[in-house]
């Protein structure tokens, strides 16, 4: 009691979620009345981010930072366009193509919605797309970064329930996959009651020197899903390579990255790192408290009154953290429903942890886009200047398409394990 307490308090004043963990805790230890148990506190803090895994983090934040000043952004939207830009509603389809080719090295939803809206949704308001639409349109288009892989949601989820890294990036793909398709269906049933308009006609010749200018930096995450893969290496070792893939496309295919915005670029990775990690640290605090505290059980045995199959706990599942995405999403909700949830799916209905992760990701990742909280409307409403209100109105469609991907994956857990194993 105590420690929800102190976590709500913090919470409601503004305290920023890490800390309201970490203070959680401490208040905790305090309830107990053993203050022996703080000397445990920085251990379980190091402890926490004592992984090798999460090297992965910083390096998949550095990829995105060198893929945005090398210019390589621009070129696969202008791939998309040349492959599907005529088609009517072409500019919607080429903002879901070209988002899921940056979501394949990008890696975070609300980065990317602040980048493609700079770009795509202007573009879309000038050719007569309703500007709240094409803002939200770009927002849902986002959700695909921290599914497809690289993912750090999926790398701090691999950390907390440990499994492999590596799995649960390539069991992202299909998902994603499926995701973009339910999005493009979405376009198409809506292109004909709005009329949407068809893209600029391009001959055949103008479309081959668009798609072979942008092909090579395709291979950024060829090297990097590929390498997984094939196991060559593993996803810190592909991240690596992949950094190192960019820096060298920028700086010698593009020709726009210049060595000398590498500083600034590795310090706004590392400050976008830094946070991250901390979380991730005191999520070793609130589990260990959690587990202190026989919170994982108290859960599981009311779990069980409710739900006594595996289909019924997962539809269970998506309910719960759909509901907590509304007001906590992404790392800090994976960080406060893991350590509770895990357990119950691995022990009492044996669940592949992989498959679960990639609903609960999904689940956590969908709460960008839910009201009050839906980060990514707000990123993009600050970029655009649509009202955030009317965008979760009128791009209701596609959160019923990912409502329908999460029903699909938790009656069908070989879409996400299919790859892995």
């Amino acid at each position: 009691m105590v420690t929800t307490a102190a976590f709500l308090i913090t919470m409601l004043v503004g305290v920023p979620i890490s800390l309201c963990l970490a203070l959680s805790g401490v208040a905790f230890i305090l309830a107990t009345g053993n203050p022996l148990l703080l000397q445990t506190f920085p251990t379980q803090l190091f402890g926490g981010v004592d992984s090798y895994g999460l090297i992965a983090i910083p390096l998949f934040v550095l990829i995105g930072e060198i893929m945005n000043g090398g210019g390589i952004t621009r070129r696969l939207i202008d791939m998309a366009m040349a492959v599907v830009g005529r088609m009517r509603g072409g500019l919607a389809y080429v903002n879901l193509i070209a988002n899921m080719l940056v979501s394949s090295i990008l890696g975070s939803a609300t980065a990317q919605v602040a980048i493609m809206a700079q770009i795509l949704v202007p573009e879309m308001e000038k050719k007569g797309y309703d500007k709240t639409f094409a803002a939200g349109l770009t927002a849902y288009a986002g959700m695909l970064g921290p599914i497809i892989p690289p993912s750090i949601m999926f790398v701090v989820y691999s950390v907390l329930a440990q499994v492999s890294v590596s799995d649960m990036l390539i069991a992202g793909i299909i998902p994603g996959v499926l995701l973009t398709g339910l999005f493009c269906l979405c376009v198409y049933i809506m292109g004909f009651f709005y009329n949407y308009p068809r893209g600029e006609s391009m001959t055949w010749r103008q479309r081959a020197d668009i798609v072979l200018n942008a092909i090579p930096t395709l291979l950024i995450p060829i090297v990097i899903v590929g390498s997984i893969l094939t196991g060559l290496a593993n996803a810190t070792e592909s991240a690596a390579v992949g950094a190192l893939a960019a820096l060298l496309i920028g700086r010698y295919w593009t020709k726009e990255l210049s060595f000398s915005q590498l500083p600034q670029m590795l310090l706004k990775a590392g400050l976008y790192s830094s946070v991250i990690l901390f979380l991730v640290a005191v999520a070793a605090v609130f589990s260990w408290v959690l587990v202190y505290g026989k919170v994982p059980q108290a859960v599981a045995a009311w779990v069980q009154t409710v739900a006594h199959d595996p289909i019924s706990f997962m539809l269970l599942v998506n309910v719960i953290l759909l509901v907590i995405g509304t007001v906590i999403d992404g790392a800090p909700g994976l960080i406060m429903t893991v350590p509770i949830l895990l357990p119950i799916a691995v022990d009492v209905y044996h669940i592949d942890p992989v498959h679960f992760g990639v609903v609960v990701v999904i689940n956590l990742v969908l709460g960008f886009l839910s009201p009050p909280v839906g980060l990514c409307f707000f990123v993009a409403s600050a970029v655009t200047g649509a009202k955030v209100g009317r965008m979760f109105y009128v791009t209701l469609p596609f959160f019923f398409a990912a409502c329908t991907l999460l029903v699909l994956l938790s009656l069908v857990p070989w879409l996400s394990t299919v790859l892995v194993k």
